[in-house]
């Protein structure tokens, strides 16, 4: 049954195609990301909207490791090298950094000659947290698209942490603590290892949400400034002029409640458009993000060689149509969109 399904797939040159519980490859008979539970998946990386419990078995890159754990608990988890070819059935598959987070990772798929690449979600900007996004050649690339817009353009990373430094300064020169709003698994972790490199020497004061994230990738070996948790401050502790990162779900919380005076900013690709920064109340809005821009897209699309591209998540009318005005044939696949947090 299996060989007769995996002969028209590849003639029909569809190595991966959608169903209920996501992508499957009906060559290997596996899952990228399922949401729901299935006998074997490939996993990207650990946010909970590409990681969830209840898998027969979870293939994912080694880096990845400490987050699944931490995310699902004991789980059959088999891990793979980056760059590491394994089979599963009819399928040879891969895995290939992707930099968005710690352990993350591209999904390549080949199977009779033919090369597919599932990107999961990646940045191109530099990231001292993750290893640095790796171009793989392929007929087929099914690439994120969250920030599908031209008008996503992200500014350097160090000159944006600078900014969120000063922001630190200028609270404290009005009695203020700087409370800002990251997620929790891959930007909290990023803007500590930024601050370290800029030499930042005072501690950062972490929410317990984030601190949890952050153990694991000291565990990992990655190097960050020093932190604090809040939970571990001296009652009726003074906050002024400190930096404290926080879960965007602890905005309006009664946690906030410690803080006698705050700023409230946000880190993030949506801080682009002022408006988003207005609708969540937040005093300032830094613009950082682990995904790619519109350059970074159309940049990644064409290091590819693909002739034929899948979009998936965001605003995918704007690069398909980019694309295929390039001459390259532009498609989309419908998955759900979840909260990384």
């Amino acid at each position: 049954m299996v060989s007769s399904i995996v002969g028209t797939r590849v003639a029909n040159g569809d190595l991966i195609v959608l169903r209920p519980e996501g992508m499957y490859c009906p060559a290997g008979d596996f899952y990228i990301d399922p949401s729901r539970p299935v006998g074997c998946a490939v996993i990207t990386h650990g946010h909970g909207d590409h990681a969830r419990a209840g898998m027969g078995c979870y293939h994912l890159a080694t880096a990845g490791l400490p987050i699944l754990e931490w995310r699902l608990g004991v789980q059959h988890y088999i891990c793979h090298a980056y760059g590491e070819h394994f089979r599963l059935g009819a399928a040879t598959v891969s895995l290939h950094p992707a930099g968005h987070v710690l352990g993350s990772a591209q999904v390549r798929i080949e199977v009779d000659g033919q090369v597919w690449v599932a990107s999961g979600d990646y940045k191109r900007q530099p990231d001292p947290t993750c290893t640095p996004f790796e171009p793989v050649r392929c007929d087929t690339f099914i690439t994120e698209c969250t920030f599908g817009l031209p008008i996503y353009r992200w500014p350097e990373t160090a000159g944006v942490v600078a900014e969120i430094a000063a922001w630190r300064d200028e609270c404290a020169a009005h009695g203020e603590a700087a409370i800002l709003y990251c997620y929790a698994l891959g930007k909290a972790q990023r803007v500590l290892a930024e601050l370290l490199s800029l030499g930042e020497a005072a501690p950062v004061w972490l929410h317990g949400a984030v601190e949890a994230g952050v153990q694991v990738y000291r565990r990992a070996g990655v190097a960050m400034i020093e932190t604090q948790r809040v939970a571990d401050a001296a009652r009726g502790a003074e906050f002024a002029g400190r930096l404290v990162i926080a879960p965007p779900s602890a905005a309006g919380s009664s946690w906030l409640r410690r803080f006698r005076r705050a700023q409230q900013g946000f880190a993030s690709g949506w801080m682009q458009l002022r408006g988003n920064r207005r609708r969540g109340s937040y005093d300032r809005g830094f613009v950082l993000s682990d995904h790619a821009d519109w350059p970074g897209l159309l940049q990644t699309v064409q290091q590819s060689g693909a002739r034929h591209v899948i979009a998936t998540h965001g605003s995918t009318d704007a690069l398909v149509r980019t694309l295929n005005e390039k001459g390259l044939t532009a498609t989309t696949f419908a998955l759900p969109r979840g909260e990384e947090d």
